[in-house]
């Protein structure tokens, strides 16, 4: 069985764990936490890097910092996990769907602009697959109404738009290291802080909304509670952890694209299925290969096929807007014809960092096999 998703292991781990047992230092984020933060600072060239214990986190810190409250309107794709917008509801906020593009699955920014009202905070882009929304287009738009970008960058570390790295180009940045995701410990994430004025904050909120950190620096003699906050840093069990996957980082993401790639070649000349589409101004990290078949009901079938051969495959998300949550407590801008005629037809197929190649070939040799046998 190719089963969907392999969880990837360098081979450091248990010696960076191990360091953390003999030191006994859980919490302290000394070592491995620091060692993280300054490998993404530079990495993205961005401010500040904290790390959390998850991207939903990150991005729950991303909504306090943006002073989201009752009433406030956030505008995001539908297309995304819902993690992208719970931390925004969870703040009071209204949430605006705008539709996706067809080629990318991202926000379609062309969209947005019709969205924004006087109660407008905060455009949230998510990139899916790895792949970059318009960001130029974004970020003008976010200037000219004076809002605030946060990049949902779950799926998007090693990834570029026109040379940046994905999570340093809005106000916030959050990253995803799911076990699921091209380099992880198990759970995790990072918030990216690229603009200055939201450094001691964010801060503060990661330390349960205390001044700890003036404390531990001498600038204060107590700490105390100075704002809201929540347990958001990580451990430095996890940080070890995923310190090991950062440093061969850039392996990872070469042999991903390699898969990603011969998926590609594979299966471009089948008639039948749509692939991928990267803009050229994108550098994807191979996070995701995904077909797109006619219907809802080819992609069922082409499962079962493919599961029949011993292949697991996989599809999301379920359009937040056509949830049971979503159609009472969340709102949508113009129509969402393609999240939701493209979301029924995206298939996703199996990529890890140790699939096979011949594997691959395998693969698309039953995707093939599937519209020939009818």
């Amino acid at each position: 069985m190719i089963i969907f998703n392999v969880p990837l292991i360098t081979g450091n781990e248990q010696k960076y764990l191990n360091q953390v047992l003999k030191n006994q230092e859980f919490t302290s984020g000394k070592l491995f936490s620091t060692r993280c933060c300054k490998w993404i600072e530079t990495l993205l060239k961005s401010e500040k890097v904290l790390m959390t214990n998850s991207c939903a986190n990150a991005l729950e810190m991303s909504a306090i910092l943006m002073n989201i409250s009752s009433g406030d309107e956030v505008i995001m794709p539908s297309y995304t996990f819902v993690s992208t917008a719970n931390a925004f509801v969870l703040r009071g906020a209204k949430i605006v769907f705008v539709d996706i593009r067809p080629d990318t699955m991202n926000i379609d920014e062309t969209k947005i602009e019709a969205a924004i009202t006087d109660k407008t905070k905060v455009i949230v882009a998510v990139h899916y697959a790895g792949v970059a929304c318009e960001m130029d287009t974004i970020l003008e738009i976010a200037k000219k109404y004076n809002l605030n970008v946060i990049e949902d960058a779950a799926q998007a570390i090693m990834s570029r738009y026109k040379g940046k790295m994905l999570g340093s180009l809005g106000n916030i940045g959050c990253y995803s290291f799911h076990e699921t995701k091209n380099l992880h410990c198990g759970k995790g994430g990072a918030i990216i802080i690229n603009d200055k004025k939201f450094i001691e904050r964010a801060q503060i909120i990661s330390e349960k909304g205390t001044n700890r950190l003036k404390f531990l620096m001498n600038e204060v003699d107590k700490y105390t509670w100075v704002d809201i906050g929540s347990s958001y840093l990580s451990c430095e069990l996890n940080t070890s952890f995923l310190y090991s996957q950062l440093e061969m980082s850039e392996e990872v993401t070469k042999k991903r694209i390699a898969l990603w790639d011969l998926y590609y070649q594979n299966l471009k000349d089948v008639l039948e299925i749509e692939l991928p589409i990267i803009p050229k101004e994108c550098v994807h990290n191979g996070h995701i290969f995904y077909i797109k078949l006619k219907d809802l009901d080819t992609r069922t079938k082409m499962i079962e096929y493919l599961k029949d051969n011993g292949i697991s495959a996989a599809f999301h998300y379920i359009p937040l807007h056509s949830s049971p949550f979503g159609k009472l407590n969340t709102f949508t801008s113009g129509n969402m014809y393609y999240t939701e005629t493209e979301s029924n037809r995206l298939l996703r197929l199996p990529l890890f960092y140790q699939l096979q190649f011949e594997e691959v070939n395998y693969i698309t040799d039953k995707v093939k096999e599937f519209f020939i046998k009818g």
